[in-house]
């Protein structure tokens, strides 16, 4: 059965399939578009701030010519204790292919070794849906609350 939670505006595809997670990609990219407007300099920090929401920090990684890599979170204080960052997502932008790819919820991109949970089949393709459906769901919230960096 099929979940419409699944399902990308005009888009018909089979839940967990690759083709289907290529054109996560692609909403993920027009979506990040209308929210940053423009590729930035590696370093460069942006914070979008709202009234209904939290502050949205935005971090550019690494600008290459055809990729980008940014850093997208909130930091959350509960206490005295030190700012949390949750979500944490390192997303790269791929501008020639019009995609944009979740790569981890963390800096550290976890290397499995050989035998270990990404070799069972299709484990990766599903926690590359996770990741990225994820960060799709995130940025239509965040283009709702008003977020934005143009």
């Amino acid at each position: 059965m099929l979940a419409d939670s699944l399902l990308l505006p005009q888009c018909v595809f089979r839940p967990g399939s690759f083709s289907g997670l290529m054109l996560l990609y692609e909403s993920n990219y027009h979506k990040l578009l209308e929210l940053t407007g423009r590729p930035g300099a590696a370093g460069l920090r942006w914070i979008s701030r709202v009234r209904s929401d939290n502050d949205l920090h935005l971090e550019w990684l690494d600008a290459e010519p055809y990729t980008s890599t940014l850093r997208m979170t909130y930091w959350l204080k509960e206490g005295r204790g030190p700012a949390t960052a949750a979500p944490n997502l390192v997303v790269r932008i791929y501008r020639d292919a019009a995609q944009a790819e979740a790569l981890a919820e963390d800096a550290r991109i976890q290397r499995l070794a050989p035998g270990g949970p990404a070799s069972v089949p299709g484990r990766e393709l599903a926690l590359r849906w996770q990741r990225n459906m994820m960060l799709n769901k995130w940025l239509d919230y965040l283009l709702d609350c008003g977020h934005s960096f143009t």
